[in-house]
């Protein structure tokens, strides 16, 4: 494909993998347009650092008028399920991208088994009986040179009869492997004689009982990408040294030069994105499952509230790089912040209630209007109603405040939000000291829009009308772990860094307007953060998460402690 076809487009590079990229267009060496793929494997939910791939090779891909594949790499039918790719295809789809084909590892089996037999005929594989401690063994160590498998020159017709043999259920698991007859001796240890296929009698999610051998990630991977002509093979860092071997099958096998590029993957604060690890977690009933609000998994950000938009946002600043860097988490969190901020209605809950009533206010009630995001001209106003009984934050009364408290105290004025100024002049208390009740005055002609009081307060607080306030579950979700890397120790297990306090759970004193909210459904509760109603949520028992608060206090919270 020549230059020309991307002009407009090619000039213009935005990182490493787009100069790559284009370098290869200028070459003529894409003969046809852009085409990459997305391959999870499905044995688990997705999580954050796949975020980073999806964005990539969507793309970039998108960038260049090419296309993405969504392919499965489902070649271990013992971990693999058809709920998994249900939850990942959901999850892409969530984050805003679509595949061009759906297409499965498992799809090309019969061509991967007949590659296998072109390299045995061509003296480039063969059959080992060696047990896996025998074969750890004689590849040895990188600064040493490995020794030769007893098997490794067995003759063609007896490694073609011993694979078919392995492919017809003849032989236990284990009993044999396939492996590549590349070197004893390189200082690559995938390119010593590599596993190409295994004995696994499992029962496969799509193919079912058909094959008793299944093809090893290095030998699957690179030739399912070329089947499906991809140009480009854009992988995370770790699989740069599969690249010489994923080369070797290209040039032996004679098949399509897919060509593959690795960059950073996303590795982010306080979470853990190992699938092993986020199993245990489950297993040992530290969260509820895939899609626990405190999981790096997107199906559990997406439950605590993050918008897709904003983790789309979050892998663009962080960028592409070709080395592995540990991101703040603070900037996930910044973005988040930032998509809510323009897209949710602003509500009023409490979450710690105390009793307010107003002495002087006669009145049987009245609905008072408050705009649904002052950041979104479109977005409407709603009716709030107000009575002489309302709810305020515990932690917005003191009884002797100091100086630079701007919320409610004895004798002092505070506006309530969308309403009146009030004037505390008395606080109800138990035997031990605390507030049962704060009684106060407001001022008649201090409404808010069209306060002709005169009177100045210098704080305004949120609160809910007694009369018509419903009562709330509110989870409140917070980092999973204590250390920013929980998996970086080598003396420590991760576990040790969980976070007890992760989640707590209150009953709020929330408007009548929550009882409204849909399940997905996102606000931001007044000067306590952003807010999602969850799955479980109903109008009789409603539920919320938080996603994440109004600003980021963990570090100042850490050094208290």
């Amino acid at each position: 494909m020549s230059a020309e076809r991307f002009e407009g487009i090619i000039g213009s590079p935005r990182n490493f993998l787009e100069e790559e990229i284009e370098k290869d267009i200028r070459a003529g060496k894409v003969p046809k347009d852009i085409q990459t793929r997305f391959p999870p494997e499905p044995n688990g939910f997705l999580h954050i650092g796949h975020s980073k791939a999806i964005c990539i090779n969507f793309g970039i891909a998108q960038k260049y008028g090419g296309k993405t594949n969504l392919r499965f790499d489902d070649t271990n039918p013992a971990t693999e399920d058809t709920a998994f790719v249900d939850a990942i295809k959901k999850d892409i789809k969530w984050l805003g991208f679509d595949w061009d084909k759906e297409c499965y590892a498992s799809d090309y089996f019969g061509e991967l088994y007949e590659f296998a037999n072109q390299l045995i005929k061509a003296g480039l594989a063969y059959v080992d009986d060696s047990t896996a401690e025998e074969i750890a063994e004689q590849k040895g160590v990188p600064t040493e040179p490995g020794t030769a498998s007893p098997y490794r020159d067995r003759s063609v017709e007896d490694n073609l009869r011993l694979f078919e043999g392995m492919k017809n259920g003849e032989y236990e698991d284990g009993a044999r492997v396939l492996r590549a007859k590349i070197s004893t001796t390189s200082s690559n240890m995938h390119m010593r004689d590599p596993l190409l296929y295994r004995i696994k009698k499992e029962t496969h999610h799509r193919t079912g009982d058909t094959w008793n051998i299944y093809p090893m990630y290095d030998f699957g991977h690179g030739q399912s990408d070329a089947i499906e002509e991809i140009t480009h093979s854009l992988c995370s860092l770790e699989f740069r040294h599969h690249r010489p071997l994923y080369n070797w099958m290209i040039e032996k096998l004679e098949i399509y030069p897919s060509r593959q590029i690795e960059f950073a993957r996303m590795n982010v604060e306080y979470m853990i994105t190992s699938k092993r690890k986020l199993k245990r977690l489950i297993e040992e009933n530290l969260v509820s499952g895939w899609d626990d609000p405190r999981m790096s998994t997107l199906s559990g950000l997406r439950r605590r509230g993050y918008p897709a938009a904003a983790i789309r946002e979050f892998c663009d600043k962080v960028g592409v790089a070709k080395r592995d860097n540990l991101v703040e988490m603070s900037l996930l969190e910044s973005c988040v912040r930032d998509e809510l901020n323009k897209t949710s209605k602003r509500v009023m809950a409490v979450l710690d209630p105390i009793k307010v009533t107003i002495t002087n206010y006669t009145k049987d009630g009245e609905l008072l209007t408050i705009d649904n995001n002052p950041e979104d001209e479109n977005s409407g106003s709603r009716e709030v109603s107000f009575s002489k009984d309302l709810y305020i934050e515990r932690d917005d009364f003191m009884m002797e405040p100091p100086k630079k408290f701007f919320r409610m105290g004895i004798d002092r004025n505070v506006r309530l939000k969308g309403a009146y100024i009030l004037n505390c002049h008395h606080a109800v208390t138990d035997g031990d000291g605390k507030v049962l009740e704060v009684l106060c005055t407001y001022y008649p002609d201090s409404k808010s829009g069209s306060d002709n009081s005169g009177v100045k307060a210098k704080g305004t607080l949120h609160w809910v009308d007694q009369a018509t306030a419903i009562n709330a579950e509110v989870r409140l979700y917070d980092r999973l772990f204590t250390d920013p890397k929980p998996d970086g120790h080598d003396d420590k297990d991760f576990l040790e860094f969980y976070n007890k306090d992760s989640l707590q759970v209150a009953t709020a004193k929330a408007e009548a307007e929550l009882k409204k909210a849909a399940p997905g459904e996102q606000f931001q509760f007044m000067r306590k953060g952003y807010y999602v109603a969850d799955e479980s949520s109903t109008a009789e028992a409603p539920v919320f998460n938080r996603t994440v608060t109004l600003k980021d206090s963990w570090k100042k919270l850490q050094k208290r402690k």
